[in-house]
């Protein structure tokens, strides 16, 4: 469990790097700038992992968006240092991961879709009533109850 300073730092790095991939360093992302979907910092506030997801518009190359934020990793720190350089000690070490959530959900609803169930037998709902259409008494639960 996250204590509440934990909670606030990673709340604090998510809309600082949004803006640091937004704002800051444009130039690094051709296309889209990956979206922060979480952020995890360390009890010692010293480590962050960041889960990115990689919006795109069409089918491209994951693994290589994912090495260019690997590879531009000390560039993203300095640029989140001069932003939260006044509000953080110690500006914690980022660790990226990909958050393949999106794309697995939808993988899930086209399992789902694709899915042939058949319909139930349509027998009808048997009824409580007998042949001649006697309503079965209801048992007693208790001795002194009445009829």
């Amino acid at each position: 469990m996250e204590s509440k300073r934990q909670q606030k730092v990673a709340s604090l790095l998510q809309q600082e790097l949004a803006a640091v991939f937004q704002r800051d360093l444009p130039h690094l992302f051709p296309g889209l700038p990956p979206g922060i979907s979480l952020v995890r910092v360390s009890p010692d506030l010293g480590v962050a992992r960041v889960y990115l997801s990689l919006l795109t518009l069409g089918k491209t190359d994951n693994t290589a968006t994912e090495a260019l934020v690997q590879d531009s990793a000390k560039i993203i720190r300095q640029a989140l240092a001069r932003r939260v350089g006044k509000q953080l000690r110690i500006v914690p070490d980022l660790v990226f991961f990909l958050d393949d959530s999106a794309s697995y959900a939808a993988h899930m609803d086209q399992v789902f879709g694709d899915l042939h169930i058949p319909p139930a037998p349509s027998e009808g709902v048997p009824d409580a009533s007998d042949e001649a259409g006697n309503i079965p008494k209801r048992p007693k639960l208790f001795a002194d109850e009445d009829e």
